[in-house]
């Protein structure tokens, strides 16, 4: 789905200013209410913009570690229904079938390294599961982001050059969401 330079625009005001409201998000971008409110509704409908709700960060919660988890799955089965059976825990926050040594990503968090062995204990037991492998995250260099690509898409419509090629390298500005 193309977007172009305002919905860019107004993409990011969002992102950073969550609660601006779309009065203020007409004011500040110069374009009418009607024309924020249909291009957000658009975007959501085609599933460029797909929430609205707050970021939680699982450390406020009492959740310090994450975890990295790679799955061996049994090759009987599938995913879907260890993907559906680890859904059921609420430690794992991510999952992601993938290619390469393992069948599976999860990022998952715990309140501890002692805690960590439980959560990955419930994960080797989910049926499925044959063998998991684990790293520990000791910081957050990049944290998730989209505003970057949102930026480079929206500058090769602006240019003319589709889709974002060739932005390879090129900054767009502070590393935000």
């Amino acid at each position: 789905m193309p977007i172009d330079e305002l919905d860019g625009r107004l993409i990011e005001l969002f992102t950073t200013e969550p609660r601006v409201g779309v009065l203020e998000a007409s004011r500040r971008l110069g374009v009418a209410r009607g024309t924020v409110q249909a291009r957000l509704d658009r975007m959501a409908r085609d599933g460029v913009i797909a929430g609205h709700g707050p970021e939680i960060d699982p450390a406020a919660l009492g959740y310090g570690v994450t975890a990295f988890v790679t799955l061996q799955l049994r090759q009987a089965g599938g995913h879907d229904p260890v993907a559906a059976r680890l859904a059921q825990v609420p430690e794992v926050i991510e999952a992601h079938t993938i290619t390469g040594p393992g069948d599976m990503l999860c990022r998952i968090v715990a309140r501890s390294n002692t805690d960590l062995q439980r959560v990955i204990d419930v994960i080797v037991d989910v049926a499925g599961v044959e063998r998991a492998s684990s790293v520990i995250s000791l910081a957050t260099q990049i944290p998730y982001r989209t505003l970057p690509l949102l930026r480079a898409v929206a500058s090769a419509s602006r240019e003319g050059t589709g889709g974002g090629k060739g932005t390879a390298g090129k900054t767009s500005g502070p590393p935000s969401r």
